[in-house]
């Protein structure tokens, strides 16, 4: 009986240090790789500089990597003979960008520390980089996570919002991921700094009725009733290269671009936070990087799970 018990107390001592040591941690690389974060940094500010379009791009890479199989860079992975790639799933192909930026901050580690750090994490440092070159916060990003080998479309294309969700589809979305509601508009406070294409807001510019009439006209200009599908839009006509709250106070004046932002503020659940944002920018930006800490723990793969990728776009 006494071994029996004593078999137990180490295997949960074990299990104890396993999940600790399976734990992110934002000193994870501090000796394995100590400059891996201000490495990083460079490449992504680089980046952005030549294209500030990129800062937001960068932020929604994350948030479809997290979205699909967890924070685990599935999304980077291209189409092989046994890898279906989620670049092609709906909501991503010729729209989700940013691959390439990934892959330069990623050949820039691999000269300082081969082997060590994964594309998920360079992702979610990525999207960290991006809010604080643009204005917006800046937070602690836990690391340790571990790169898928595979990759799911069909996730992509059933777990990820869409322009035409519902308040309530897309408050179920965020549940069943471990955000709340309060997080989904926080996370959403990024559009101000997005563009979407003409397909995704033609349908809400020409036939929605909770539309400022003058809003719709001006953006009519780039989105006829035919054609065009591919032109893009700001989301934020007013500040469109800062990280603010403009974009609740758009939404307060019935200008959201699309279905699925308008929707946050439309007499629903989340009208009150979307007034609270508008009115408190400090409010949303703390409660915006609480949401990026809560996304990147998203079912990420640690300890010996997955591995580390040497490139991006494929396994080893």
């Amino acid at each position: 009986m006494a071994v029996k018990v004593a078999a137990a107390f180490i295997f949960m001592l074990f299990f104890l240090s396993t999940a600790c040591q399976a734990k992110l941690s934002s000193a994870f690389y501090d000796k394995s790789c100590p400059k891996a974060e201000s490495t990083i940094r460079t490449a992504i500010r680089t980046a952005i500089a030549r294209e500030r379009r990129m800062a937001a791009s960068l932020i929604r890479l994350h948030f479809h990597d997290c979205f699909v199989q967890g924070c685990d860079a599935s999304i980077l992975l291209d189409e092989t003979s046994s890898i279906q790639s989620e670049k092609t799933a709906g909501a991503n192909n010729n729209s989700v960008r940013g691959y390439e930026v990934i892959d330069k901050a990623k050949s820039k580690v691999e000269k300082i520390c081969p082997g060590v750090v994964s594309c998920a994490d360079i992702i979610a440092v990525a999207a960290r980089d991006a809010s604080a070159y643009v204005g917006g916060p800046s937070w602690a990003v836990k690391l340790g996570r571990r790169d898928s080998t595979t990759a799911s479309p069909a996730l992509a294309n059933a777990e990820l919002p869409a322009f035409f969700d519902s308040l309530d589809r897309l408050v179920s979305r965020f549940q069943k991921k471990g955000l709340t509601a309060r997080d989904m508009v926080a996370l959403s406070g990024s559009h101000t700094l997005g563009q979407a294409q003409c397909f995704t807001f033609r349908d809400r510019i020409y036939n929605a009725s909770n539309i400022d009439a003058g809003f719709a006209s001006t953006r009519k200009r780039r989105c006829p009733r035919t054609g065009g599908q591919a032109n893009l839009a700001p989301l934020d006509l007013v500040t469109p290269n800062s990280f603010d709250n403009n974009y609740f106070k758009n939404l307060m004046r019935k200008k959201g671009l699309l279905q699925s932002d308008q929707v946050l503020f439309n007499g629903g659940s989340t009208d009150s936070i979307v007034s609270e944002y508008s009115r408190n920018p400090a409010k949303f930006s703390s409660d915006f990087a609480s949401a990026m800490i809560k996304m990147g723990d998203i079912r990420p793969l640690t300890g010996s799970a997955g591995q580390i990728r040497r490139i991006c776009s494929a396994v080893n």
